[in-house]
């Protein structure tokens, strides 16, 4: 859940959904307060933060030096032919 706050009243709200709509040349969210005006949330709260920790994500930079040095062979790509 998002915590959205108002600038004039302080009052706060906890939502889970809101629409994020153009009101006078600015994107705001579709909460409104009690005393009429759209409030603000800081960005970071309620998202979320993921991290992908698959076995397979840490195996790929092995993968890539072992078909970097089949195609280039051992002396690789830069070095003069002697």
């Amino acid at each position: 859940m998002t915590l959205y706050t108002c600038k004039c009243c302080k009052e706060s709200k906890e939502v889970s959904k809101a629409k994020i709509i153009y009101v006078d040349n600015s994107w705001v969210a579709d909460i409104i307060c009690s005393c009429g005006k759209y409030m603000d949330s800081k960005p970071e709260e309620g998202m979320p933060s993921l991290r992908r920790t698959e076995s397979t994500l840490t195996n790929r930079n092995k993968l890539w030096d072992g078909a970097k040095e089949k195609l280039c062979g051992e002396r690789g790509i830069n070095e003069s032919f002697n």
